[in-house]
């Protein structure tokens, strides 16, 4: 049975261009066919390259992923949000390779291209699930726009010039009011992004929680907060609060209109990320943050 990968490639970036071309020599040297994203074929300059053993798909397409092993993304962790979208409806595992700045979603870096090929052509790899949220809008009881995010589900103010009036929920009961220019209900994966820049705690991957984060509120009772998986939250936009918006890992946009409600819950079905390495979470938060751990000497015996 032949083996096939997609694709997905930050074509903006002369850098990735290249390391796509060569990432297709490479598998394709080792008889695994390469699938690619129709808008990005012409700009990667790989016609010669994708041939019958491989195939050309279309943005937006369910189907895209169909039938592959991985989803090779080459970018940063925007461009593996995009390749998540791909790969989701299939449930095909992503592979990030970081062209970006922090790449925290990432699984290698560009110098380690033919480490990450080797270990895809003997397919040494683990697998393993991260937990997604699924967010619906509401207005006047009907349903007006649903969506769902990897890292974390965002109510903004459209407007520089104006706070938001929101009144936050947990499980059903009022938490707070909140004069804010925002709320970010994030996964533990998603503790490391927007989160993290709202003020919020970083979360382990492979604990399964709920972050609601206030940003910049003027409320006395404006702490970011953890609850369970099973727990349901929720962001009113209050009637006098024009011009919010919603936004899915700060890709996928929604206009809210006053009175609009948000609804957060865990994710129906999660996105598969696959690791090269069995690296604790800390040494990634280290490597990633570049965090300053000299002098540490161990657990002493």
């Amino acid at each position: 049975m032949s083996r096939t990968v997609l694709l997905v490639t930050h074509t903006g970036r002369e850098e990735a261009r290249h390391v796509a071309k060569e990432a297709v020599h490479r598998l394709r040297e080792a008889g695994i066919a390469v699938r690619v994203m129709s808008d990005e074929q012409a700009e990667l300059d790989i016609d010669g390259l994708v041939g019958a053993d491989g195939d050309v798909v279309e943005e937006g397409d369910p189907q895209a992923a169909n039938g592959c092993e991985l989803v090779v993304v080459l970018g940063g962790d925007g461009t593996i949000l995009r390749g998540a979208e791909v790969a989701r409806p299939s449930g095909t595992p992503i592979l990030g390779v970081n062209l970006g700045h922090v790449g925290f979603l990432a699984e290698s870096e560009r110098d380690d291209l033919g480490y990450t090929v080797d270990h895809i052509v003997r397919r040494s790899y683990a697998v393993e699930e991260r937990m997604t949220v699924d967010v619906v809008v509401r207005q006047n009881g009907r349903i007006i726009a649903e969506g769902w995010a990897l890292n974390d589900v965002s109510v903004e103010k459209a407007s520089r010039e104006r706070m938001l009036d929101l009144v936050a929920e947990i499980d059903g009961r009022a938490l707070s009011r909140w004069g804010c220019d925002g709320v970010v209900m994030a996964t533990p994966t998603g503790s490391t992004a927007y989160a993290f820049s709202a003020g919020g705690p970083v979360v382990w991957p492979d604990l399964e929680a709920l972050l609601m984060v206030p940003i910049s509120a003027h409320a006395l009772f404006a702490r970011p907060m953890v609850v369970s998986p099973s727990s349901s939250l929720a962001v009113t936009v209050q009637p006098s609060t024009p011009g919010a918006v919603l936004w899915c890992d700060g890709r996928r946009a929604v206009e809210l209109p006053a009175g609009a409600r948000v609804e957060v819950r865990r994710g129906a079905r999660p996105v598969r990320l696959a690791r090269l390495h069995e690296a604790p979470f800390t040494d990634r938060l280290v490597a990633k943050f570049a965090l300053p751990v000299e002098g540490w000497r161990g657990a002493r015996t």
